[in-house]
Formats: structure tokens, sequence, C-alpha cells
């Protein structure tokens, strides 16, 4: 007969559960610090011991990291995602930004539509309360933070969508322009009729969720993601002219 006995599982094998879908669902993030030994298997109801047996094969997965004197980290499960001779070529060439552009907006459009039916009240509360807060920070005239809450935005948007494999793609998208490999995006909110079109723009993409509107709020998307290729292409442009001007400049000089 082909039936085998069953075996209660691990209590181990249940922690390990727990912590990958908390991973994979975004939820505990890349360098996030875990709680300690004793608070973590008091949580999650555990003896010492098997939480020691689940970190380790966490370790082994590459999934978790420990740093001497520090404790358990989430490891940057992202790294991987593109290689440092791909970001060094995307840092050189122009086209990369239009291509990361036009990818962020297919699949940021495709992402709202399925937060506007798919996402919890929770999940638009999270957008609405980012979006309060890119409101203070306008007013604050804080680039540096609007910036900041301008990624978490787009980022609470996608996890809305609960689709595990657009979330981690664009986490990592976001991670490198956070880093500036595609463009600098605290440049574009020092500009003060910039920084208020942006507002608008994300107020306006808000709205559409919280009324659960997809075609509203993927139009609303499409509009500002098309405006930000637009304003980086006229800064490119600028950026060129001014360099050739400082050029004719300093040959002027000469004579």
């Amino acid at each position: 007969m082909p039936f085998q006995p069953i075996q209660a599982e691990k209590l181990s094998h249940a922690v390990v559960d727990q912590i990958e879908n908390l991973i994979l669902r975004g939820i505990l993030r890349p360098a996030e610090r875990l709680p300690s030994e004793r608070e973590l298997a008091e949580r999650l109801g555990v003896s010492r011991p098997s939480l020691r047996d689940a970190i380790s094969q966490l370790q082994k997965d590459g999934l978790l990291t420990s740093k001497a004197g520090s404790g358990i980290f989430v490891a940057d499960v992202l790294g991987s995602a593109f290689s440092p001779a791909l970001i060094r070529l995307f840092e050189r060439h122009d086209a990369a930004v239009t291509d990361y552009i036009a990818f962020r907006r297919d699949l940021e459009c495709l992402a709202i539509e399925r937060a506007a039916a798919l996402g919890s009240d929770t999940d638009l509360q999270i957008v609405d309360a980012i979006f309060q807060k890119m409101e203070t920070a306008h007013e604050k005239r804080d680039a540096t933070a609007e910036a900041g809450l301008d990624a978490e935005f787009h980022m609470a948007i996608i996890e809305s969508s609960h689709n595990v494999v657009m979330l981690h793609m664009m986490r990592s998208m976001f991670d490198l322009l956070r880093q500036g490999v595609f463009y600098n995006r605290q440049v574009m909110f020092k500009q003060r009729t910039t920084r208020r079109t942006l507002l608008d723009q994300h107020r306006a993409i808000n709205d559409a969720l919280q009324k659960r509107d997809p075609d509203a709020a993927r139009t609303a998307v499409h509009t500002h993601l098309s405006f930000v290729e637009s304003a980086l292409y006229q800064g490119q442009k600028a950026d060129k002219n001014e360099a050739i001007s400082q050029l004719r400049f300093a040959h002027l000089k000469e004579f």
C-alpha cells in the first residue's frame, strides 16, 4: 500500500515557514534586524533550540545573515537581481533611464489596477498615510523627505497588488533608484514648480485608488510617470546645452 506514517512537523520547520513567508510577502525587509533570540522565541511560542535550528536553516538558505555583536538580519536578497557589470552599464547610458521609466510605467499601471481590485482596506490606508506624510514634507520644503516618501508611496501601491514576484522585482528596481543609478530623485523635488506638480499627481493617484477606480488610477500613474520621463529628458538636454555653453564661453575668454 502507498501510505506512509504521518509524522508531526518539527517546530523549527514551522518557524522557517513563517519567516520565509514574511520575507516573501515583503513584510520583513532586507537588512531588517530580527528581535533577540529570547524575544523571538517568546513571540513564536517555541523553545530556543527549535528557534536556533530554524535560524540556522534560513542562514544556509541565504535568507538570514548574522553580524557579530549585532544580531540576526534579513539578508540582502535583492543584491543578486542585477550584476555589478549591468548596474555600471545602466549608469553610463541615458537610454537606461528611458527604459527604466517605461518599465515602471507598464508594471505600475498593472499594479495599481490590481491594488484597486485586490488591495485590502488596510493596504489603502497605508498608501493614504504615506501621501499625508508627503503633503507634510512638501509644506516643510523638505526635498530629501519628499524623495524618500515618493519611493515609499509607489512601493506601498505595489505591495497592495499582492503579487510577490512584482513586489521583489520592483523593490530591487527602487533600490537602484535609491542609489542614484538611474537618476537623482532629490534634484526633481528641489524645483518648486516640479514639486507642486508631483504632489498633485500623487494626490490624483491616491484619490483614484481610495475610490477603487482602476481606470482612473491607471491613467493617473501613466500621467505621472510620463511627466517624470519628460522632466528628466528636459533636464538632461539642459545639462548638455549648459556644457556646450560653458565651452563656448571659455573659448570666448581666450580672445
